[in-house]
């Protein structure tokens, strides 16, 4: 492993921007290109805005955590609540599906996060809370390909 991190921050809407730009942070040394950064970016989000939202219902209080690795060109991170939970996850994770169409809420987040990562996993107890896990590889970036 080169390098590891955990964050962990009260599940309130604003700290999706903080998840956000913290995890590009973290990323910065595998030097990914924009598409790679927005597509992470996107998954973190995701992630995140789940959890503050369907884990917690906004509450203000409690906590989400992200704890991520870096091992050569690849990310794995989890993001995590002890929420709600999914009572099903191959119904959650169908596209359009939500819970929350009141709040305008696309139910398009795992198929989203699931297109731009390499793997991902859900796992949720009812009353326990959630974690979503993924994984990425950064392509290794060559003088050829800054070039372009």
């Amino acid at each position: 492993m080169d390098n590891e991190m955990t964050l962990s921050f009260v599940a309130i809407e604003e700290n999706e921007a903080l998840a956000r730009i913290a995890m590009t942070c973290f990323i910065t040394p595998l030097d990914p290109t924009l598409e790679e950064i927005s597509e992470f970016k996107t998954i973190v989000s995701e992630a995140v805005t789940n959890a503050i939202i369907h884990g917690y219902n906004i509450d203000g209080s409690s906590l989400v955590t992200i704890h991520a690795t870096i091992d050569e060109q690849k990310v794995t991170m989890t993001v995590s609540d002890e929420g709600e939970g999914i009572d099903d996850i191959e119904r959650a994770m169908e596209p359009m599906f939500t819970t929350r169409p009141h709040m305008e809420r696309s139910g398009m987040g795992f198929t989203i996060m699931e297109s731009f990562s390499d793997n991902l996993k859900v796992e949720s107890v009812i009353g326990k809370g959630t974690v979503v896990k993924f994984e990425k590889t950064f392509s290794l970036v060559t003088e050829t390909s800054r070039m372009r």
